[in-house]
């Protein structure tokens, strides 16, 4: 049996990731294959956080532009990721995998409310745990829930799961020519606007010197090989 590159990681999930290919709500097989590729990992001494968008159901910046008042739309957009990580719990516990939702805004009748030292506890003891509910705060995205919770639970890398297989230099679908990196630097991603996270998650990475590695979560068997350390799809860090 192979060693893990990473005995913690935290795996950020997009909404997009749930919604497969119908645009939209939530695909459950695209949940299932989730799922199993995360069950996948139990076969390796790795824990596992995972930190859920929810766009898929409801974007908080989006309906604030269309004229909502922000603070409420993101709310509205909190409450869409706890739904996601329920969802995910659901497929996760069917393929007998022992899963926590833990959510940064309290609803005791739904998941447990987020405590570091409890959610580290759970990993110890081998159970996923699902942040949920973003930071719990308006004005910030799930990337920098990613990013807090990782550092939170010092993971050892965050493990960013996209539909591209990892960082272009400008738009691969629209630039045929577009050119990707195997490597980049924290400082580089923020002068050069780079679509990784957004910037608050990027310095709170590079302020606790945590890699993250974007790579496309669409393709079967990708999660298991960035766990195992396979070079596949971007890693940003320092010294690159």
């Amino acid at each position: 049996m192979r060693e893990p590159a990473y005995k913690r990681v935290l795996l950020k999930l997009s909404g997009e990731a749930f919604q497969g290919a119908q645009g939209y709500g939530i695909d459950h097989e695209a949940v299932d294959s989730l799922a199993s590729e995360i069950a996948q990992l139990g076969r390796y001494t790795v824990q596992i956080g995972l930190v859920v968008g929810g766009g898929n159901i409801f974007r908080g910046a989006a309906a604030s532009a269309r004229g909502m008042e922000r603070t409420t739309a993101d709310y509205i957009g909190m409450l869409a990721t706890v739904i996601n990580a329920m969802t995910l719990q659901d497929a996760l516990e069917k393929k007998g995998v022992q899963t926590r939702v833990m959510t940064a805004i309290e609803m005791k009748a739904l998941a447990e409310p987020y405590i570091r030292r409890r959610a580290i506890r759970h990993m110890e003891k081998n159970r996923v745990v699902i942040f949920a509910g973003g930071t719990g705060n308006p004005y910030f995205t799930t990337d920098t829930a990613a990013a807090l919770r990782a550092i939170e639970i010092r993971a050892d890398a965050i493990l960013k799961g996209t539909k591209v297989d990892g960082v272009y230099d400008k738009d691969p679908k629209k630039f045929p020519d577009a050119t990707r990196f195997e490597e980049l630097r924290y400082i580089d991603v923020l002068n050069r606007g780079l679509k990784v996270m957004d910037a608050t998650a990027i310095s709170l990475c590079m302020e606790n010197s945590l890699p993250i590695v974007v790579f496309d979560v669409t393709v079967g068997g990708n999660i298991e090989r960035v766990v195992l350390g396979e070079k596949i799809g971007t890693v940003v860090q320092h010294g690159v």
